[in-house]
C-alpha cells in the first residue's frame, strides 16, 4: 500500500518549478500568483544539476536555500527532485564513457537531458552524491512533501558498461551458460555461447535479434535502473530525512519499467501523464492512466505532471480547453489522485521545451489559461475533504480486472510475430475503454495478485506467461471467477519459447480449446461472426476440447468453426477469443458479460448522455464525481451535496461540468434536462 503525502482537508496543487530560469523578481511576482492560484506544493530541483553542482564536487545551493525560504514563508510545500536525469556538461566532459551508446552503436552525445549511461560507475557515484548532498541539507526541512527521485526513469544505454552489467545479471539468473543456452534456444542460428564475455546487449544485428535475448535485456533494464533509484534513496535514508519518496512513471507511451516492482520500491507511487489526442478518447485516457496508476499503487497516488494548456498530437500541439484542463484534473483525483500537479508553473523562455504548455503561460497571469489555474485551486480547495482515504486505504471499489504486465509488452515488442501490427497498449486499453463506454469500474491486477475480489477478469494478449500464471487463473475460475482470455495469450513461456501441442500452451486446459493454426487478417481486412460481433487483425482456426462454442467464424476459410468459447472450471467460467474484436465489437461482449454478472454502471444511464460517473471512498463519506464531456445539459437527482457549487439533492450540470458529490446515499439518477 502506497502512502502518498497529504493533509485532512487538502489536495496537493501546483507544478515544476524552475527558479533557476528565472531572476529574483520574477520569483517574487511566481510567489503572489502562486497565493492568488491556491497552489499549495510545487516540485523544484528536477533539472538543476549545473547550477547544484557546478563543478564536480563543488556544491552550490545558496539559490536553493533562497527560493526554498520564499516558498516556505508563503506556507507552500514543495517535492525535492534529485537532478541525476540530466548531467551537467563538465559530467560528461569528464566521463566521456558514462554516455549511453544506441543500439545501432550511435553514441548519445551532450546536448539534451537523458545523457548518462545507467551502468556507468562514475555516474552511479555522481548521482549518489548530489542525493546524498540534498538529504542532508534539506532532509528534514518542514516544507518537504516527499523525494522526487531522478526524473522518468528509461533512458536505455547499449555501451560497454552495460554489456558488463548485462552479464553478470544474467549470471545470477542463470546461473551456468549452459542453462542461459537452453533457455534463450542458442542452437537456432548457431548462437550458443560459449563464454560470458561472448555475451552483449542486443545492439543492431543484419536481421531478427533473439527473443529471448531481446527481452531479458528489457528485464535487465529495469531492474537496473531500480537498482540506482534504490541507491538513490538510500543516501538519502542514511542523512537521516523520513520524507516519503517516490519517481514519476511515465505514460502513455514509454515502457522500459517492470512497473509492479517498482511500485513496491516507492513510498507512494507517481506518475506523469500526457493525453495522445485532442479528440473524445482522451477523456477515457485520463481514466486508463490513473486506473493504471492506482493499481500500481494499491491506493491513493500522485498526479506528478501534465500539461495545462496542450496536447501534443502528431507535429503540433492542440489547445487543451480551460474546462477540460479542469475537468482531467477532477478525472485523476475521481480515480484516486491526491494531486493536481502539472509540467510546469511557468512556461520557460527558451530551451527545447519552450513551447511546452504551462499553469502561466507566456503572455503571464491576464490569459485565459491562468484564469483556469485559479478556477481550479478553487475546485481543489472546496473539494479537499476527499483527499483523505478510508482507513483500509482502498479508495476506489471495482469487480472488473484487468491483467497488465510490463513483460506483455515486452513480449509484443520481439520481431517477427505473426502479425506485427499487434501491440500490447492497444489490446489493454481498448479493453479499458470497453469498460469505460460502459460505465463499469476497473482495476488493473498483477499476474499472481489478489484477485478474490472481482468477478470478472481479462487478460489481453498475456503472449508469454509462467506455470505461476497459468495455475492462478486456473485457481481463480476454479473458485467461482469468470476469465476472459484474449487470442494470443499464453502462448509461451518467460523465454519466448512456443509450447508445443496446440495453442495457447499454458491455458488449453482452462479454457477447453486446442488452436490448431494463427491466421492474421490483413491491416483492411475483417471477419465476420455468426452473433454480429466482427474481428480485425486477427483469427484462428479453433478445436473443441472442453468448451462450448458461443460464437462462430460466418464466412470465409474458417466458416463454421469455433470463434468465441465458454467452458464451465470448477465453480467459474473461461472464455476465449479467438480473434481481435472491433472495438465496437470489443465493447459489447464485454459489457453483455459484465451485465451477465450482475456487475452494474456507477450511475445507470450516465455515460450515454455523456457524464462520465465515478464514486471514490473516503475516511467518513463516498463522494460521487460526475464530468460531464457531453453537449446538453443534465439533471442529477439523489441524497447528497455538490461540493463544488454547494447543490442539494437535485441540481443541473451543464456540458463541460464537474460536480463532486458527498454521498448520504448510493442511488443517483441522471437524465436529459428538457426531459426531466
Amino acid at each position: 500500500m502506497s502512502h502518498p503525502p497529504f493533509s485532512p482537508g487538502r489536495l496537493l496543487f501546483g507544478g515544476d518549478y524552475n527558479p533557476e530560469q528565472w531572476p529574483r523578481e520574477v520569483w517574487l511576482e511566481d510567489i503572489e500568483l502562486m497565493k492568488r492560484a491556491r497552489v499549495n506544493t510545487v516540485t523544484i530541483g528536477v533539472f538543476s544539476w549545473a547550477m547544484l553542482e557546478p563543478r564536480e564536487g563543488e556544491f552550490d545551493a545558496a539559490w536553493l536555500d533562497d527560493i526554498i525560504a520564499l516558498l516556505t514563508d508563503a506556507g507552500i510545500g514543495f517535492f525535492l527532485a534529485t537532478p541525476t536525469a540530466s548531467p551537467p556538461p563538465w559530467f560528461t566532459s569528464a566521463h566521456p564513457d558514462a554516455l549511453p551508446l544506441r543500439a545501432d552503436g550511435t553514441p548519445v552525445l551532450h546536448g539534451s537531458r537523458d545523457t548518462y549511461a545507467i551502468s556507468a560507475p562514475a555516474y552511479r557515484d555522481a548521482a549518489r552524491r548530489v542525493a546524498r548532498f540534498l538529504g542532508e541539507r534539506y532532509g528534514t526541512h518542514t516544507g518537504l512533501r516527499g523525494w522526487h527521485i531522478h526524473n522518468e526513469y528509461g533512458t536505455i544505454d547499449h555501451g560497454p558498461h552495460a554489456a558488463r552489467a548485462f552479464r553478470q545479471w544474467l549470471e545470477h539468473k542463470y546461473g551456468t551458460l549452459e542453462n542461459l543456452n537452453g533457455a534463450w534456444y542458442t542452437a537456432f542460428w548457431s548462437q550458443r555461447y560459449g563464454s560470458w564475455d561472448e555475451v552483449l546487449p542486443p545492439r543492431q544485428t543484419q536481421y531478427l535479434h533473439n527473443p529471448a535475448h531481446a527481452v531479458d535485456f528489457k528485464r535487465f533494464c529495469s531492474d537496473e535502473m531500480l537498482a540506482a533509484y534504490r541507491e538513490q534513496v538510500d543516501e538519502i535514508r542514511s542523512t537521516g530525512s523520513s520524507a516519503p519518496v517516490t519517481t514519476n512513471f511515465m505514460l502513455p507511451t514509454w515502457n522500459h519499467l517492470e512497473q509492479w516492482a517498482w511500485s513496491d520500491a516507492q513510498d507512494f507511487v507517481s506518475v506523469d501523464h500526457y493525453l495522445d489526442t485532442a479528440g473524445p478518447d482522451g477523456e477515457t485516457h485520463v481514466a486508463y492512466g490513473s486506473d493504471l496508476t492506482r493499481s500500481w499503487a494499491d491506493g491513493p497516488w500522485v498526479l506528478m505532471e501534465q500539461n495545462a494548456t496542450g496536447i501534443r498530437v502528431g507535429n503540433g500541439t492542440l489547445v487543451k480547453e480551460p474546462d477540460r484542463m479542469i475537468r482531467n484534473s477532477i478525472g485523476y483525483i475521481a480515480r484516486g489522485s491526491q494531486s493536481s500537479l502539472f509540467f510546469q508553473w511557468r512556461a520557460g523562455a527558451g530551451g527545447s521545451e519552450v513551447w511546452h504548455g504551462a499553469m502561466v503561460p507566456h503572455v503571464g497571469a491576464d490569459s485565459r489559461g491562468f484564469e483556469a489555474i485559479v478556477r481550479l485551486g478553487e475546485i481543489l480547495e472546496r473539494i479537499g475533504e476527499v483527499a483523505e482515504p478510508p482507513a483500509d486505504g482502498r479508495v476506489f471499489e471495482a469487480e472488473i480486472g484487468i491483467v497488465w504486465h510490463a513483460e506483455g509488452w515486452w513480449s509484443l515488442e520481439t520481431p517477427h510475430l505473426p502479425n506485427d501490427a499487434l501491440d500490447y497498449a492497444d489490446e489493454v486499453r481498448a479493453t479499458h475503454r470497453s469498460f469505460w463506454r460502459a460505465g463499469l469500474p476497473v482495476d488493473f491486477v498483477r499476474p499472481g495478485g489478489d484477485v478474490q475480489r472481482y468477478r470478472l477478469l481479462v487478460v489481453p494478449a498475456l503472449y508469454a506467461m509462467n506455470v505461476d500464471t497459468a495455475a492462478w487463473l486456473e485457481a481463480y475460475v476454479a473458485g467461482g471467477g469468470h476469465v476472459v482470455v484474449s487470442f494470443f495469450t499464453g502462448v509461451a513461456d518467460p523465454s519466448q519459447r512456443v509450447i508445443p501441442g496446440g495453442y495457447p500452451g499454458m491455458l488449453r486446459d482452462l479454457l477447453g480449446v486446442r488452436v490448431e493454426e494463427i491466421r492474421p487478417l490483413a491491416d483492411d481486412e475483417q471477419i465476420e461472426l455468426s452473433d454480429g460481433l466482427r474481428g480485425e487483425l486477427w483469427s484462428e482456426r479453433v478445436h473443441l476440447d472442453g468448451a462450448e462454442a458461443t460464437a462462430i467464424y460466418a464466412a470465409g476459410p474458417l466458416s463454421g468453426s469455433p470463434a468465441i468459447t465458454r467452458r464451465a472450471y470448477g465453480a467459474g467460467t473461461a472464455t476465449y477469443v479467438s480473434t481481435r474484436l472491433t472495438q465496437e465489437a470489443r465493447d459489447a461482449l464485454l459489457a453483455g458479460l459484465a451485465s451477465g454478472l450482475g456487475i452494474r454502471p456507477t450511475v445507470e444511464g450516465a455515460i450515454e448522455l455523456g457524464v462520465e460517473a465515478i464514486r471514490r471512498r473516503g475516511a467518513a463519506s463516498d463522494y460521487l464525481f460526475l464530468l460531464h464531456h457531453g453537449s446538453a445539459p443534465v439533471r442529477v437527482e439523489g441524497r447528497g451535496v455538490d461540493l463544488v457549487t454547494a447543490a442539494a439533492n437535485v441540481f443541473a450540470l451543464e456540458p463541460g461540468g464537474v460536480a463532486v458529490i458527498r454521498e448520504d446515499a448510493a442511488e443517483w439518477r441522471i437524465t436529459a434536462a428538457a426531459s426531466a
